[in-house]
């Protein structure tokens, strides 16, 4: 994929882009339906007998693609949808590659108050930079190579174990713990759909 030093490249609608839409940015309907278009197909890439190369591209989507171009597609989409669930997965990631000593001194702090958590989201000890980044990495391969259901409520769990963390250090946000339980239900909820057949 594209080297992650590049600097990211923002998502604009170009002069081709306008003109498929009769030269006006796409309605509401046409936005939502293009985001969960883009959400299966993403999906379906890494499970349709996607080998771990392929894997590695899917989980590293947004090292090609820039944060900028997921959020255009999916950051307006309900927290409880196929598109939604995916953005968060993907910002989860981000974040740990991007603040991996913060996301280790947050997880660090929250593993031991928070031990069923850490046992799904998935054991790292010590919880260094190198295994946050790797554990963001295994949470968003689930996606693609194991039961989706299982990886969205590995994500929920670390997001638990972090906002666990900043609610115990002397210098924690409660308002950014909090925001991420938010984050965790919505994962979990978005788990239950999918067993259910409607996480749309």
């Amino acid at each position: 994929m594209g080297d992650p030093g590049r600097p990211r490249r923002p998502l604009h609608f170009g002069p081709d882009a306008m003109e498929a839409y009769g030269g006006t940015l796409p309605d509401p309907a046409e936005a939502a339906e293009a985001a969960h278009a883009a959400a299966v197909t993403v999906v379906e890439a890494g499970r349709c007998g996607a080998d771990p190369a392929t894997t590695d591209r899917l989980v590293r989507l947004v090292d090609e693609l820039g944060i900028d171009t997921l959020a255009h597609l999916w950051s307006d989409r309900p927290a409880r949808s196929l598109p939604g669930a995916l953005w968060r997965m993907y910002l989860l990631r981000e974040w740990v590659q991007r603040q991996p000593v913060e996301a280790a001194r947050e997880y660090g702090s929250g593993m031991t108050a928070a031990p069923v958590s850490h046992v799904i989201a998935g054991v790292v000890e010590p919880p260094g930079v190198d295994e946050m980044r790797q554990l963001s990495d295994r949470i968003l391969s689930g996606v693609f190579d194991g039961d989706l259901a299982i990886a969205l409520e590995r994500a929920a769990a670390f997001c638990r174990v972090i906002a666990t963390g900043r609610a115990h250090l002397e210098d924690g946000n409660v308002s950014a713990a909090s925001a991420m339980i938010g984050t965790a239900e919505n994962l979990e909820a978005s788990a239950r759909l999918w067993r259910s057949g409607h996480l749309d």
